[in-house]
Formats: structure tokens, C-alpha cells, sequence
């Protein structure tokens, strides 16, 4: 069954989690060892429709909504949060942006090889010197007779050295604010680009992250997304879905420690007695499964409101910021319950945190998402 025959919540994730069960949990260890696994892992995501959830039938995807979406990243991060980054990134980013900004040409040449998981997609915004000021993009994107030749840098992203095509941000009006930055559509193989350093992360070591670097890249005409100097505007309104994205990870991730710890604490006995009967582990326990839950809320919250059109700047950065510390929080104490356990690679949970942190960090930090918070309860 694909996600495009289920036709329930319900059946969607029962096939999703025997898919994270019987494909990827088996591979964890050894991928998290390696950084990396096999590129036909997201073929078969993509032939289970993954890889183009919120791409509608007609560009090859399945169109399924918001709530689908945040469910699969869930399910895939409570097993591999790496693979649930890179279903993440591939969706919400790249395909979406591309999806939402781009011309019927522009959507039609990329979103059916996408969304089958025939190739990965980046996006790249975040610079050296512009990470959570990303008003202060230096990549330039300068007009010829060809169409536009990009040079500059981008760091931290996601597909860098395994993608086909990026999404580029560039400033296209040099000396000026936000309004001179332009989006791109950029095969990655174009002559002028190169990858930089390959990150070696401490989790979400499955996610291939590096550099690219631009040198008198020439692009044609055709590649600009959208209108010139709409390219920053586009990309906050990418990031309101995207931020949405990694709350529903951060569930998954918060969710598979919650999981390993409840089950070890059955079973490891201290005293006489499992630890699951002394009260200091069922407390931890219990407020561990709350924080989960109400993560999950707050995360599906902000995804009705995705599928139902309306604005979700708040709901998103509110979802971000709680489920992506909860999951760090979660992590924590479900190393704690393992004890010295919880410390060893032999047990799942010491990955759970290890990953965890980066959803604290990434498409926006915790601090950037209070910022965002209070703007839009203060209105500026």
C-alpha cells in the first residue's frame, strides 16, 4: 500500500511504522556509525509517496495534507531521526519552495523526480556570516546577458554533496536590506559549484550536511524563483512550514526515548524489583509522556491550521521551540533512566539525545522562535 491508496490517518502510519521498523531500525547502529546510508533507502520512500507528500498528482506527487505529513516525520524520527531530517528537508524546503514559488516550467522539470525520490533536493540559506541574521546574505546573483552569475557560500546544508538540485538565496541588490535577496533554482552538477566541508555531526549523522560554494556560477534567466527580491519573503514563509516539520521530528525522536526507557525500566531490576515500581522512575516517566503528548498537539495544531490555509507563524515557531526541547529534555532523562546503560551505544537512547539537539538549532533556534513568538503576540 502507498500513502496515495491510504485513505486514513490510521493506515498511513501503520505502513510507515513497518517501514521504519523493517527497513531502517535493523541499519541504525551501523548507519550512525558510517554517517550516511544507502541513497535507495529514499527510493523506496519515495515509492511509498514520502518523498512528495504535499506535492499534489498532478507534478507526480501524493498530496496528502499537513497532518499526513507531520504523522510520517513522527513515526520515521522515533526510529532514525537522521532519515526523518532528510524526508524533512527534501518536503518542506526544497520540493515546497519550489512547489509554492515556482512556475508551472520550474515545478514540471523538478517536482515529479522529487517527489519519486529519484533524486534529493537542498536549500540553502544559511551563510558563514549570516545564520540566524539571514537578512545578511552575501551570496551574490548578478545579471548578464546569459541570465545570472552566482558567487559566495552557503554552510550547514542539508544534501549538499548527495543533492541534484538547490534552492539558492542570493542578494541580487547588493547594499540593500532583505528586499534585494532572490531565490534560485539551481542544478547542483552546474558548472561553478563546488562542495565545501562535510560537516561531521554529532547526531543526525544519517542527514549528509555540508558546504557549497559558488565561483562565477552561471545560470540561465529561468532559474530566478518568483519575483527578483521576493527571495527572503519566500523563504520565511517556506520556514513557517519547515519550522512545523521539525517539531513533528522532534515528537518522533522525544517519543522513541520515551519508548526505549519505559521498556528498559520494565525490565532492569534493582532491589528485587523492576525499576518501573520505584516512584522517582515513574514520575520521570509520566512527565516525560506528558511533555510528548502535549508536543504532539501543539505540533498537530499548527498543521490543521497549515491545511487549512491560514497564517501560522506563531503556532509554528510555538510548535518548534517546545517539541524541539522537550525532545532534548526527553533524551536526557531517558538516559538517565538507563543509568550507566543510557551512556553506551549498545542502547538506543544515547542517540535519541544526541539528536535531539540540532532540532533546538536548526531552521531557526530556540531563541530566534521566542523572538518570532513575541513579535506576533506584540505585534512588531
Amino acid at each position: 500500500m502507498t500513502v496515495e491508496c491510504a485513505d486514513s490517518l490510521k493506515e498511513c502510519r501503520d505502513m510507515v511504522r513497518d517501514f521504519a521498523r523493517t527497513e531502517i531500525a535493523p541499519h541504525v547502529r551501523e548507519w550512525d556509525d558510517k554517517a550516511g546510508c544507502p541513497f535507495d533507502v529514499f527510493r523506496r520512500l519515495g515509492g511509498l509517496g514520502m518523498m512528495g507528500i504535499l506535492v499534489p498528482e498532478e507534478y507526480g506527487g501524493v498530496g496528502m495534507t499537513y497532518r499526513h505529513y507531520v504523522m510520517i516525520l513522527e513515526e520515521l524520527g522515533a526510529v532514525e531521526g537522521g532519515i526523518s531530517l532528510t524526508v524533512a528537508a527534501h518536503n518542506s524546503l526544497c520540493t515546497n519552495h519550489i512547489l509554492t514559488f515556482g512556475s508551472d516550467a520550474q515545478r514540471r522539470a523538478w517536482l515529479p523526480r522529487l517527489a519519486a525520490g529519484e533524486v534529493l533536493g537542498a536549500w540553502a540559506l544559511t551563510e558563514p556570516e549570516a545564520g540566524s541574521d539571514s537578512g545578511a546574505t552575501k551570496t551574490t546573483a548578478v545579471r548578464n546577458d546569459k541570465g545570472w552569475l552566482l558567487n559566495g557560500s552557503k554552510n550547514f546544508i542539508t544534501h549538499a554533496s548527495v543533492g541534484e538540485v538547490a534552492v539558492i538565496m542570493a542578494r541580487t541588490k547588493p547594499g540593500t536590506d532583505h528586499h534585494g535577496i532572490s531565490a534560485f533554482l539551481v542544478p547542483l552538477k552546474t558548472p561553478g559549484i563546488s562542495v565545501g566541508k562535510h560537516e561531521d555531526k554529532v547526531g543526525m549523522r544519517v542527514a549528509d550536511t555540508a558546504s557549497l560554494v559558488f565561483e562565477d556560477c552561471q545560470v540561465g534567466a529561468d532559474a530566478l524563483l518568483g519575483k527578483e527580491g521576493d527571495g527572503f519573503i519566500q523563504a520565511m514563509e517556506i520556514l513557517d512550514g519547515g519550522r512545523i516539520s521539525i517539531a513533528a521530528l522532534s515528537v518522533g525522536i522525544a517519543r522513541g526515548a520515551l519508548d526505549a526507557a519505559v521498556a528498559y525500566a520494565k525490565e532492569r531490576r534493582q532491589f528485587g524489583k523492576p525499576i518501573a515500581a520505584f516512584q522517582a522512575i515513574r514520575f520521570k516517566l509520566a512527565d516525560m509522556a506528558t511533555a510528548v503528548h502535549a508536543a504532539r498537539l501543539l505540533t498537530e495544531r499548527a498543521a490543521d491550521e497549515k491545511d487549512r490555509g491560514g497564517k501560522t507563524t506563531l503556532l509554528s515557531a510555538q510548535a518548534k521551540l517546545y517539541a524541539s526541547e522537550v525532545a532534548v529534555r526527553v533524551g536526557e532523562d531517558a538516559v538517565q533512566v538507563l543509568g550507566g546503560y543510557g551512556y553506551c551505544k549498545d542502547y538506543p537512547v544515547e542517540k535519541f539525545w544526541r539528536d535531539a539537539k540540532l532540532c533546538t538549532i536548526g531552521e531557526g533556534t530556540s531563541e530566534i522562535q521566542r523572538l518570532v513568538i513575541a513579535r506576533e503576540l506584540l505585534g512588531g
